[in-house]
């Protein structure tokens, strides 16, 4: 599995993981935002606490150097350039051993710029200093400054906070620019290291967060994953299971509660099992005992049917209403026997390999569905389709298919349709009949169920139980799908050997 699909499917599956993962991201987020402000904060304290220090050092050498002019004043210009160079290298001297600023000296300001000597007391040239502040100082006296990134004391570039003011020369109307070039090095190392430890200590704030965000999720989680595989366990059938309480605290009571909600299902369930042990005893019971004396009285009752025509029309009526009654109450005692067996867990199969398609052509050879004026056609019976079943019992979910399409659809045609693929073979008894709303669909399997109430006689309401019984014990399911007014589709799908059922091999028209 790829790492993402992995992490997805966490994020999905673990609220422990959901819950360190958030916080994870919310503290990261915290602490980068409060580390930006401070290291942003702090570096402005840093720049301008610099920028302080060098205007008050640039003033106290601008104050030196114009007192140093002061005194020169009646000297020539070859003694005046003297004292110039004199000037810088003293200023320049004035840095001891730091090296934190350069000088750069240029005029007279009154020759032309291109002639305009210039004096330095390093490598820095007049043409690495920022034009716009070289420009005010030229253009009016008074001190001036600039931050700029520069190369510095052979350290490559370097942040760097330029002074600059104009010195004036009495007597000659001359002025010079004087520029102090200050080194922000120690800032930016200073910067460097409080960030590091900014870094670093976010980090480690981040990963005692989400461990303890983790103590805390496992607090919570444990108990909610107790209560899942308890929950799974006892869904399972194991209604003894309980969770232990721990404590007094909400999830204490949680248990508590789900302890209390398990001993309610718990005897529901037990109530509900033996009731219905009764109740399929009873039906068994019932079912066995009316056997024998339905037999002797459907004995008579033949004698009697045979000898109809020897009656007068009325008791010939009779008779032949008795006759049909008790058919009909043999097909019920013998449909609640069946599902007594199914309720028991008694069903049998007896399998062997049959083939659907003959059940499909036999049922729509039946002579009675062809006296009732209804066309059964079978479609796809053509190609053998094989399954491993019992033979009794898929003909009579056939039959009793086919029957309640011809009987009770209201329609004029019946299809009966075999399908397969490598896996299951299905067969669909389709009608164009009135169909059933969607309360019918939903309890058309119900026991006793009839889709019109209002019909006292036909069928005894169990048939479509059974038949769902007699698919489900060989594995199959049979479906329905219908619309009021266009018809009704059952589809009844068993697997091949070997295989299950995923899907039918056919789709209904239903749902095209």
């Amino acid at each position: 599995m790829a790492p993402r699909p992995r992490i997805l499917g966490l994020w999905r599956r673990s609220i422990r993981f959901r819950v360190v993962v958030s916080t994870l991201i919310l503290t990261s987020a915290i602490v980068i935002l409060t580390g930006w402000a401070l290291l942003g904060a702090i570096a402005e304290g840093l720049a301008e606490s610099r920028k302080d220090i060098a205007v008050a050092e640039a003033r106290a050498g601008f104050d030196l150097a114009q007192s140093e002019l002061d005194a020169s004043v009646d000297a020539d210009a070859t003694a005046q350039s003297q004292t110039l160079t004199q000037l810088v290298d003293g200023l320049a001297a004035t840095r001891g051993e730091s090296r934190t600023y350069e000088l750069v000296l240029e005029g007279p300001l009154t020759a032309d710029e291109q002639d305009a000597p210039v004096r330095t007391s390093g490598a820095i040239a007049l043409s690495d200093l920022p034009a716009p502040l070289v420009e005010r100082v030229r253009s009016a006296p008074g001190m001036a400054w600039q931050y700029e990134e520069l190369p510095l004391l052979g350290q490559g570039p370097t942040p760097t906070v330029v002074v600059g003011s104009q010195l004036a020369v009495p007597g000659s109307g001359d002025s010079y620019a004087l520029f102090y070039v200050f080194s922000m090095r120690e800032q930016q190392q200073t910067l460097g290291l409080v960030g590091g430890a900014l870094l670093a200590g976010g980090s480690i704030m981040v990963l005692m967060v989400g461990f303890v965000a983790w103590l805390v999720a496992r607090q919570v989680v444990d108990p909610l994953r107790l209560a899942r595989r308890t929950a799974e366990r006892f869904a399972a059938g194991h209604l003894e299971q309980r969770m232990h309480v721990h404590g007094k605290d909400d999830i204490a009571r949680l248990t508590k509660s789900f302890n209390q909600m398990a001993e309610s299902l718990q005897s529901q369930i037990r109530r509900l099992e033996n009731l219905s042990r009764v109740q399929q005893r009873f039906v068994s019971d019932v079912s066995h005992e009316l056997r024998t004396p339905l037999t002797t009285v459907q004995m008579a009752g033949d004698i009697l049917y045979s000898a109809r025509w020897r009656f007068d029309a009325q008791s010939r009526r009779s008779a032949e209403l008795l006759h049909a009654e008790l058919e009909r109450f043999e097909s019920l005692l013998s449909d609640l026997l069946d599902l007594s067996r199914f309720d028991a867990g008694a069903a049998q199969l007896e399998l062997s390999r049959v083939d659907l398609s003959d059940f499909a052509w036999t049922a729509s050879q039946d002579e009675s569905f062809a006296r009732a004026g209804i066309a059964v056609a079978p479609r796809g019976h053509e190609v053998p389709a094989l399954v491993p079943a019992d033979p009794r019992r898929v003909d009579r979910i056939v039959r009793n298919l086919v029957a309640n399409a011809v009987k009770y659809s209201g329609a004029d045609r019946v299809d009966i349709i075999v399908a397969q693929n490598d896996d299951v073979v299905s067969l669909s008894v389709r009608d164009n009949g009135v169909g059933l709303d969607p309360e019918g669909v939903r309890r058309v399997f119900d026991r006793f169920w009839r889709a019109d109430p209002a019909r006292a006689q036909g069928g005894t309401g169990l048939g479509l139980a059974i038949a769902r019984e007699d698919a489900a014990l060989h594995g199959g399911v049979l479906e329905v799908w219908s619309q009021p007014g266009e018809g009704a589709e059952f589809i009844l799908t068993l697997p091949k050997e070997g295989r299950i059922v995923r899907e039918a091999a056919l789709t209904s028209v239903f749902d095209r």
